[in-house]
């Protein structure tokens, strides 16, 4: 069984790696729908929080639809998220395995499997291309 997140990290600081994310996913024909800065809304709606955490929501728009089509359910997990926070001196970058994620809503078509395999792909690179500065 595959682990359910995928996971990479680096030393390269979460500023630089927040910075550099977005170019990377564009260049995997991956937009960025979205940031959220946990630590920022959180601490907006008055509950303490302190950890830097940043959650990129990143779709490719014809993967996403082929799912889609298949299977509208899907649209409650979707986008795709990288999340990035600072853990113990490093930069992590997580994302849910897209195979666990589809998962989710019962056994998969052939072309469903293929989809998250190929986005898996994809995120893996983001991620690897990210933390390596």
């Amino acid at each position: 069984m595959k682990a359910p997140l995928l996971i990479r990290t680096t030393t390269q600081s979460l500023a630089t790696v927040c910075e550099r994310l977005p170019a990377i996913a564009t260049k995997h024909k991956f937009g960025v729908l979205g940031v959220h800065d946990l630590k920022e809304k959180m601490q907006s709606k008055g509950v303490p929080f302190e950890r830097e955490c940043r959650v990129f929501e990143v779709c490719n728009p014809q993967q996403a639809q082929k799912i889609l089509l298949g299977d509208i359910r899907v649209s409650t997990a979707l986008p795709c998220r990288i999340s990035v926070y600072a853990d113990a001196g490093q930069t992590v970058l997580a994302s849910i395995e897209p195979s666990i994620l589809l998962g989710i809503f019962g056994p998969g078509s052939a072309d469903a499997e293929a989809i998250a395999a190929e986005v898996r792909i994809s995120l893996i690179a983001i991620m690897d291309e990210t933390c390596a500065g």
